[in-house]
């Protein structure tokens, strides 16, 4: 038995996913904006395990590197042959080396599992079960592995579908795939596991009758079928991210958010919410997005890598892109797209603007048209409008450029030097009238017209 409490995660990632018909691995595909291998190292993380292996098939560095880029502390474990199940988990031994404590057999393509449910399964392990499998009960059973329970249930084997008895295809109760394992014996277990059936592979689930046979003690823990839900194809991963999407919903307008209509809002799986945020109709939040207490999000608008202070409002059709930074009290009106930059309290940007690489000061107003002119073909420039200041509609700031505390620029211009304090810029030719050219105009062109009726 084990004499650790630690636990370790050994995260099955080597398929190739040849269903999803993509040049993309399988496990690298989003959900709600964070891949599926992410979210079982983000499962991982939210146990506190102390090792976790990533076990990759061969030419997968792309796996391998996006797996380092969530856990910087990641083992990378190689599968040369894709001989199945048990022999992917044997692959990860020598990363696991000397490890005694709870081994939590995870699948990369399975991002739907609970942290509650995975600690329901330590629990039973550490109550004296050596293997404990995640079971479910799907609609249609047909396809799956049958957990076979005995008087005292306990586990005593799983059986594939097409070895099940008529008695056996009776059980509802179905193998996920997940497991807990004690550490101390898992390889072990696995040194038993033979390949003596129509495919030739090494399958996982033979540790059960292996483990019974010693004596040992095995159990089964249930859960809903929308979380083990495996995705093989990019209907399953549709179907996933929508399981997903309801789960966040829920989540937030649990925690204080009202969602005026639930099923049109998107999230990402980081999405903060504060209390009494209301979000309008289809409202999209990519990665990165933090929104304070009180806001107010209106329909069709779309934020991601954003910072939105208390009482601010966005939309309807705001775009927030990665570095806008909002205010408390600050409006961004429709239309109005804002990145890399900082809109201070109370300043407004009500319509039709775009705002990139720049400052607006507090209380500030942003014309209808206003346009930050930040690129120049090469870098990147930027503007500071200050505290007060009033920006005429239809002005294009030149960046770099500065316009002072409360000063004015004049509707129509474009302003390429800084503006003092309290000041007004102008930049319009002078109005020409001509009296009487439109009525001439007109004269001269209605007979050309007439004459080709």
């Amino acid at each position: 038995m084990s004499s650790s409490t630690e636990i370790a995660a050994i995260i099955l990632a080597a398929g190739q996913g040849t269903r999803m018909q993509s040049s993309l691995p399988k496990v690298l595909h989003p959900l709600a904006g964070r891949s599926m291998l992410g979210h079982v190292l983000g499962l991982s993380e939210a146990i506190a395990v102390a090792r976790r292996v990533v076990v990759v098939g061969p030419n997968m560095p792309i796996v391998s590197g996006a797996a380092r880029s969530h856990a910087p502390d990641a083992r990378i474990a190689l599968q040369e042959n894709q001989l199945g199940t048990a022999d992917a988990v044997k692959a990860a031994a020598g990363e696991m080396a000397g490890f005694d404590g709870d081994a939590l057999i995870l699948y990369a393509d399975t991002p739907l599992v609970r942290a509650e449910t995975v600690r329901a399964m330590l629990s039973a392990r550490r109550s004296g079960a050596s293997v404990v499998v995640l079971g479910f009960r799907p609609v249609d059973p047909s396809p799956y592995g049958r957990l076979v329970m005995n008087a005292a249930d306990g586990l005593d084997a799983i059986i594939e579908s097409k070895d099940c008895t008529a008695e056996q295809r009776a059980i509802g109760l179905c193998n996920s795939g997940v497991m807990a394992v004690d550490g101390a014996v898992l390889f072990s277990l696995l040194e038993e596991v033979g390949n003596n059936n129509a495919k030739g592979e090494y399958y996982l689930t033979d540790i059960i009758a292996i483990a019974r046979k010693r004596g040992l003690s095995c159990a089964a823990i249930e859960a809903d079928a929308d979380e083990v839900l495996g995705v093989n194809s990019r209907v399953e991963l549709a179907q996933a991210e929508a399981i997903l999407q309801n789960r966040l919903r829920h989540a937030a307008m649990l925690n204080g958010a009202t969602l005026l209509d639930p099923s049109t809002v998107y999230f990402s799986y980081d999405t903060k919410l504060g209390r009494d945020v209301v979000v309008g109709q289809n409202v999209v939040f990519g990665p990165g997005v933090s929104v304070a207490d009180g806001v107010q999000i209106k329909p069709f608008s779309h934020l991601e890598g954003a910072i939105v202070a208390a009482g601010a409002e966005i939309g309807p059709y705001g775009r927030l892109r990665p570095g806008a930074d909002v205010g408390k009290g600050a409006r961004i009106g429709n239309f109005v797209e804002v990145k890399a930059a900082r809109i201070e309290d109370g300043a407004k940007v009500s319509h039709l603007s775009y705002i990139g690489d720049a400052r607006v000061g507090a209380g500030a107003n942003i014309g209808a048209g206003t346009i930050t002119c930040n690129y120049d073909g090469f870098e990147k420039h930027f503007t500071d409008i200050g505290a007060g200041a009033f920006i005429g509609s239809n002005t294009c700031l030149v960046a770099p450029v500065k316009i002072g505390d409360g000063a004015f620029t004049g509707s129509g211009s474009v302003i390429t030097q800084d503006v003092s304090p309290d000041a007004l810029a102008l930049v319009r030719p002078q109005q020409v009238e001509k009296a009487g050219w439109a009525a001439r105009f007109r004269a001269r062109f209605s007979g050309k017209k007439s004459g080709h009726g």
